[in-house]
């Protein structure tokens, strides 16, 4: 028998800016639009597969607008429609939460996040 899925909006937010890079090209794009090249130099150390990946997808997802000008050599712009514009106040408390609880949380090379002051597990009990 199949569970019944239960919708959770902030699932859907997370699936929008989640991964290494979202939050980053929504971050330069909130600044005006951005030829590839320029974003993949602010960005630093994406890969231009993993760029164009990240793109396309956020694309999809009516985050991005491409702008082909049709020119040669080719001239591509990318910016945030209204609904990825719509995500800097999103993004904007999340900077302030990072500001005020960075010091209580250590980030290891994976991403992932450990309380500085983590002898006990969750909950207060030994982990």
């Amino acid at each position: 028998m199949a569970k019944d899925y239960v919708f959770c909006p902030v699932e859907t937010t997370l699936g929008v800016i989640a991964g290494k890079w979202k939050v980053m090209i929504i971050y330069y794009l909130l600044q005006g639009k951005r030829r590839f090249n320029r974003l993949q130099r602010e960005l630093g150390g994406i890969s231009h597969r993993t760029l164009t990946k990240q793109l396309r997808e956020m694309e999809r997802q009516g985050i991005v607008l491409r702008e082909d000008y049709g020119e040669i050599p080719p001239r591509v712009e990318y910016s945030l429609s209204p609904l990825g514009a719509s995500l800097e106040d999103i993004l904007l408390e999340m900077h302030q939460w990072g500001e005020k609880h960075a010091g209580k949380i250590s980030i290891g090379e994976d991403g992932t996040g450990t309380a500085k002051d983590s002898a006990k597990g969750a909950g207060g009990r030994p982990g």
